[in-house]
């Protein structure tokens, strides 16, 4: 069945932080292109919208579309600033899905979440059990204020639950956030669609859900992202070794 997906993009201004290679912000970025490619590649009928959370108020940046240029597109159009408003971003997402133009698609939201939640644990499991309610599925990307966030989430994660249609990963620093994320049931799918369908050869799945002879295009340039962050990482991991 096809899938409508709303993104919630931290950009706070806790994602300046460089703890995550080159930034919380940037690193996130990667993670979200790379998931737009996956879900749309998974499906022909999939769509992904992109919201922002922080600012003056969050935003809707790209409202559900089969098209992923739109989606990379308005990556650029970003501002970091602010702190994060996770209830009126998740409220917004909602009305986004409610209003697919597909009403048969299931509905999604991913949430990364890289700055504290204002909101206390109470507030959450409420908007848990409403998402929940709506059939709304939940995954959520925890990195770079895990510590702050993990006990709030916990308890988000398991009142929106439903047969195990949602999912939490937590993201320490150190490892890519894209390459961690790649393994992870967020990108795999509730039953393994996503980067599993078809098979590349030997029988292992397509990088990054991706069939490089359909795109060969998206395939390369999601490749070459992934490729850029990761010798990123590297150049700082052998900056920290050498001060060491």
């Amino acid at each position: 069945m096809s899938e409508c997906t709303a993104v919630l993009m931290d950009n706070s201004e806790s994602t300046r932080s460089g703890d995550y290679v080159p930034t919380r912000f940037s690193a996130q970025t990667d993670a979200v292109n790379l998931l737009a490619g996956a879900k749309t590649q998974a499906h022909p009928e999939n769509t992904v919208g992109v919201l922002t959370m922080a600012g003056k108020t969050p935003q809707v940046l790209v409202t559900p579309t089969q098209d992923l240029g739109r989606v990379l597109n308005c990556m650029t159009e970003i501002d970091v600033e602010g702190s994060s408003n996770f209830s009126a971003a998740v409220q917004i997402a909602q009305l986004a899905l409610k209003h697919r133009q597909n009403k048969n698609q299931r509905q999604r939201v991913v949430i990364f979440v890289a700055s504290p939640i204002k909101e206390d644990r109470e507030t959450l499991v409420k908007i848990a059990k409403k998402l929940k309610k709506n059939s709304v599925a939940v995954d959520v990307v925890s990195f770079g204020c895990e510590a702050d966030n993990d006990e709030k989430l916990a308890a988000f994660h398991e009142a929106v639950n439903s047969n195990n249609n949602s999912h939490l990963v937590t993201v320490p620093p150190g490892p890519v956030l894209s390459d961690v994320l790649i393994g992870s049931p967020i990108f795999q799918g509730e039953g393994g669609d996503f980067g599993g369908a078809g098979g590349a050869e030997g029988g292992a799945p397509y990088e990054f859900g991706v069939d490089p002879n359909m795109d060969p295009e998206l395939a390369l340039a999601l490749r070459v992202s992934l490729e850029e962050e990761r010798a990123r990482q590297n150049v700082v991991e052998g900056t920290a070794g050498g001060a060491g």
